[in-house]
């Protein structure tokens, strides 16, 4: 998923460009490609790898990872609840079964 050396690579190019334009540029315009640079990689190399794992930036019908997977066990997508005084699991603010509004988050 994540490569260290990967990472370290980009930092030191981009540290590299980064300097070499400061010797050619004069000074304020130098200052802000370095600090574009140093802005830039990083936010593109997380785009790669979250390209890599379909979760950013790729097809828009492909769904994406989420911060819970693909693969969540309610199926529909939606968080369920669970009735902490009937154990009855349900969609919306209060149990229908019983009224009560005591719940608790169902991944």
């Amino acid at each position: 998923m994540f490569n260290y050396k990967t990472y370290l690579i980009f930092l030191f190019a981009s540290l590299a460009i980064s300097i070499g334009l400061q010797m050619v540029l004069p000074f304020p315009y130098g200052l802000g490609a370095a600090l574009a640079i140093f802005i830039a990689f990083p936010l593109l190399l997380r785009r790669r790898y979250m390209n890599r794992m379909r979760g950013y930036g790729g097809d828009s019908g492909s769904g994406g990872g989420g911060f819970f997977g693909m693969g969540s066990p309610g199926g529909s997508g939606g968080v369920r609840y669970v009735c902490l005084a009937c154990n009855n699991k349900h969609k919306g603010g209060s149990c229908p079964r019983c009224g009560s509004k005591m719940q608790r988050a169902d991944f």
